[in-house]
């Protein structure tokens, strides 16, 4: 998960407020002149609501068909791929130097991500909204340990169409290796196959010398091609698929065209409006930045209709 956009000039408002002493008599006003309007709290909520970030895009991953077809054609288009995946022998969806051993003999899987790839974290960026606050890893453990996370569209039938010719589904995860239980809980209540606790590898896993790289997956992915023959990955942002070596737009670009041909094969993309590592790359990965220079960062980034 990634942080928000959101101004705390508002709440710095409420607060300093309460502190000044009390204004002097407004001057007389002509006439003729419009009275100034008192801004009330109920309008000053609205004003945060609309201004937030996140706003269209969780409306939009909440409320439109156009998000449920998008999420539901991806698997089942993946579904359509997978016996010819089993049938290959040479099928790999691990990038070439991530896989370090031989195929032969490996049992079949598919690697997922889960966060807006399997499970369904809207609610949670939609209490961000409503509370007018940014991700915290603390809100967000809370909102694990809740366990309240629906399933994406179109993935309950593609995992179980995939555990149903043998293939096992593997959660490779940026949640932290302590949320694993709570994790596991909630795929299984959703009606997820989870063969055992193993195929759960969060951010923590350790594989012996394979140096972790920030959230970077790869160790992750390599540790999971020691025992398996993976067929397909699922992810909702391309690191899920293959390290970024430069999380800028031109890099991320350059991982595209170098792999596009994989996708709508091998690698299968969600749709994720709402947060990803694309934001960051648009304001030098420099999350210390107010969230106003975020903002403008990201305007900058427009291209115009000229």
């Amino acid at each position: 998960m990634r942080p928000h956009v959101f101004s705390a000039s508002l709440l710095a408002c409420v607060l300093l407020s309460a502190c000044k002493p009390a204004d002097p008599p407004a001057p007389a006003v002509a006439s003729n002149a419009r009275p100034v309007q008192e801004t009330s709290a109920e309008d000053r909520l609205q004003q945060q609501l609309t201004a937030h970030d996140n706003l269209n895009a969780v409306a939009w991953i909440q409320t439109s068909v156009e998000y449920t077809a998008l999420s539901t054609q991806t698997y089942r288009a993946a579904a359509d791929h997978l016996d010819a995946a089993l049938k290959h022998k040479h099928w790999d969806a691990l990038a070439p130097d991530e896989r370090g051993n031989e195929l032969k003999g490996l049992k079949p899987a598919v690697i997922m991500d889960v966060d807006e790839t399997v499970l369904d974290n809207s609610p949670y960026q939609a209490r961000l909204i409503a509370d007018g606050k940014e991700y915290n890893d603390l809100s967000w453990d809370q909102w694990v340990a809740e366990k309240k996370a629906k399933a994406v569209p179109g993935v309950l039938d593609f995992a179980r169409a995939a555990t149903a010719k043998g293939v096992t589904i593997l959660y490779i995860s940026n949640r932290a290796v302590h949320l694993k239980e709570a994790t596991l809980a909630n795929l299984r209540e959703q009606g997820l196959p989870v063969a055992d606790d193993s195929v759960f590898l969060g951010l923590g896993t350790v594989l012996p010398g394979c140096e972790q790289q920030g959230s970077e997956k790869g160790c992750r992915r390599k540790l999971a091609g020691q025992k398996y023959r993976v067929l397909m990955q699922f992810g909702d942002q391309i690191g899920d698929f293959v390290e970024v070596p430069a999380n800028t737009r031109e890099g991320r670009k350059a991982l595209y065209d170098n792999y596009r041909d994989w996708f709508g094969e091998r690698w299968w993309m969600l749709p994720n409006p709402s947060y990803g590592s694309w934001e960051p790359a648009l304001f030098n990965n420099d999350w210390q930045q107010s969230p106003q220079a975020r903002s403008q960062a990201k305007r900058a980034a427009l291209e115009l209709a000229r």
